[in-house]
């Protein structure tokens, strides 16, 4: 069953559970309001009854009778008993003479007044003394409101729910439709969109509502989802030419040797060659991997309390032995009163490495002129902030340079394989922190650093 179905249905049952309810306690309300209003209209009758049978008012009994005859309707079935009451007859007596409850006659003589039902048939009497002699005043009828309007108001509320069950299943059907067209129109428009038409959006203006969120939200997604596909054809096409071209040197290397017979000094070149791309090779399939690995959160990593000025020297003794032309300066002015606030929860390896590129990648495009490193601790976080005076890059193309193989067009003359930075980046997004690049071309390139500090 569909959201559609269920919905459709549940305001169905629930609106008919409603409709009935009411009906019934509209029903049961005047059936009991039938009982009690009629008993007092006996009652009444009773009560006149008595004054001008018995001349309870001495001024004009025969008054009561006008009223009665002139402004009280006459009952189905109407009859009046006028029962004198003595000691030696007995209540049962009474009722077997005159065929009325014993019950009834009973209560009255106990109690001044009482009700009773006989079969369709309803009795009420009251209790008066004339002198030494009691009466019992009794007036019974059948009561046709309950036989006929009741039956007719029960009539009406059953048309009537009957009716309004036809009206409630059309218009539930109609706003389940209603609500959810403009969601089966979106699910119809995503269904079309595939890889080879990834361009595609949804309306966003047709709906100013949470329908209309929705495909904002869908929008988001696909924008997203398109910007992921082009990375990966990206990452795809860079990756398949890197690792060709240490590949068909190697190939043509070996196939150019292996046509006829070589000096041994000969092969050695040849070897040497190989040993370079194959290197540059290893090279590019383990920076390739260390990206790939911190695609996911690893859960194997082990983190520790590390003080990054710490590992901001054991990066640049890294640089010394890999670059010992290097001109890395660390500014020591900034560093906060408590060293505690330089300690970060991270894993060492990951932030030696990213370190490392930095600084690799400073020095490398600033051709050896002086790097300065700064380290600061602001509120709840350490900054770093590394400033070279580069090549830098240019501003039509920095959005590119997270990409991984992106390298700017200014960088031709340098070696590598575009996959420092975004490794970096990777690796401090990992520890909760930000990685922010600012360049300007021939001026330089400004590297900030903000990782959470524990305290």
């Amino acid at each position: 069953m569909n959201t559609r179905t269920r919905i459709a249905l549940i305001l169905v049952v629930y609106s008919l559970t409603l409709l009935t309810l009411f009906g019934t306690g509209v029903y049961l309300f005047q059936n009991n309001f039938a009982y009690v209003d009629f008993y007092k209209r006996l009652e009444t009758r009773a009560t006149i009854s008595a004054r001008y049978n018995l001349k309870l008012d001495s001024l004009n009994p025969e008054s009561y009778r006008t009223i009665r005859e002139k402004h009280l309707e006459r009952l189905d079935s109407e009859r009046e008993y006028l029962i004198p009451v003595s000691k030696d007859v007995s209540a049962n007596r009474l009722a077997d003479s005159l065929m009325i409850p014993e019950s009834l006659i009973t209560q009255i003589l106990a109690k001044g007044r009482s009700t009773a039902r006989e079969g369709a048939t309803f009795y009420a009497g009251i209790r008066e003394q004339v002198g030494r002699q009691r009466y019992v005043v009794v007036v019974s009828a059948n009561n046709y409101y309950i036989n006929n309007h009741l039956n007719f108001l029960r009539n009406i509320l059953g048309i009537g729910i009957l009716l309004s069950s036809v009206i409630v299943i059309y218009l539930s059907v109609y706003f389940s439709r209603h609500v959810f067209e403009p969601i089966r129109q979106i699910t119809n428009k995503v269904r079309q969109i595939s890889t080879e038409n990834i361009h595609l959006r949804l309306e966003e203006n047709e709906y100013r509502n949470e329908v209309g969120e929705l495909s904002s939200t869908f929008n988001d997604l696909l924008n997203r989802i398109e910007t992921a596909l082009e990375v990966q054809k990206n990452f795809i096409s860079n990756a398949s030419h890197e690792l060709a071209t240490p590949l068909t040197a190697i190939i043509g290397e070996a196939d150019v040797t292996l046509k006829r017979e070589r000096t041994p000094a000969e092969y050695q070149q040849t070897l040497q060659t190989i040993l370079t791309q194959a290197e540059r090779l290893n090279d590019i399939t383990r920076s390739l991997l260390s990206l790939a690995q911190l695609g996911f959160k690893n859960e194997k990593l082990v983190f520790e309390i590390v003080r990054m000025d710490e590992l901001i020297w054991e990066a640049k003794t890294i640089i010394d032995k890999l670059n010992p032309q290097n001109n890395i300066r660390v500014d020591l002015g900034f560093l906060p009163d408590d060293p505690r606030r330089l300690k970060v929860n991270g894993n060492r390896q990951l932030l030696q490495l990213a370190l490392v590129n930095l600084l690799s990648n400073a020095c490398k495009y600033s051709y050896n002129k002086p790097v300065s490193v700064h380290i600061a601790a602001g509120t709840g976080q350490v900054v770093i902030a590394i400033i070279d005076q580069g090549v830098g890059i240019p501003d039509e193309e920095i959005r590119f340079i997270y990409d991984p193989f992106f390298r700017a067009s200014n960088t031709k003359l340098f070696e590598g394989y575009g996959i420092g930075l975004p490794l970096a980046r990777n690796i401090i997004v990992l520890h909760q922190g930000t990685l922010n690049v600012t360049s300007k071309v021939n001026a330089g390139t400004t590297v900030q650093i903000r990782l959470p500090s524990i305290i």
